[in-house]
């Protein structure tokens, strides 16, 4: 095994962590961004207020996003085990 391989694979973790993590971040930030405008603007400094909003946006954002989810970690998955598969015959034949 490389240090060459294990940067790439580090770099397609990364890479498959913020795409799995940033759309719920994101819409989780303007979300909380709108509520907090809103108890600005009415003075209400209630905590469920923004606890609310923010679980239920991140439900129905993992409700809606969960195939494509799943189809990421499934791809890197079996990448992973391409790779273990091919260090093991490398490392075997000798």
């Amino acid at each position: 095994m490389t240090a060459d391989l294990v940067i790439q694979v580090f770099r397609e973790v990364l890479m498959l962590s913020i795409k799995l993590a940033g759309p719920l971040l994101i819409i989780s930030m303007i979300v909380g961004l709108f509520i907090a405008v809103f108890q600005a603007a009415t003075q209400i400094n209630e905590q469920t207020l923004t606890f609310v909003p923010k679980a239920l946006t991140i439900t129905v954002l993992l409700l809606l996003l969960a195939p494509n989810m799943i189809a990421s970690l499934t791809g890197f998955l079996e990448n992973i085990f391409t790779i273990i598969t091919r260090i093991s015959q490398h490392t075997t034949a000798f």
